[in-house]
């Protein structure tokens, strides 16, 4: 059975970091992509960072230039580095796995930034 755990959020300052992980157990067929998204109370879930099979990394607008997505093929984990958080950052965090069989998310993980 597949299970995507994340973990690393909480409570933080507006200017600090966290970083958020992602591990993955079971076996994924077919899947080449991972992202990062995240839903604020009352707003649509929006992905913010993907990482592809080879590597490649996009953002989206409100992120790029403070977020960075990685991965660790052997640990099966992906991490989402969020640096000079903003109170707007605020919001539940999902990794997710796209295939051709079906969606595979996590449980999600809060991420609270005071201003």
């Amino acid at each position: 059975q597949v299970q995507l755990m994340e973990s690393g959020g909480g409570l933080v300052q507006a200017g600090g970091s966290l970083r958020l992980s992602c591990t993955v157990s079971g076996r994924i067929g077919g899947a080449n992509v991972a992202n990062w998204f995240r839903q604020a109370p009352g707003e649509q879930r929006d992905v913010v960072a993907t990482i592809n099979a080879g590597g490649g990394t996009n953002y989206s607008d409100s992120v790029k230039g403070r977020f960075t997505i990685s991965r660790d093929k052997p640990r099966r984990t992906v991490y989402l580095q969020m640096n000079s958080l903003k109170p707007e950052d605020t919001a539940v965090y999902y990794c997710n796995i796209p295939t051709p069989w079906g969606q595979f998310w996590g449980q999600g993980t809060q991420v609270t930034v005071s201003p």
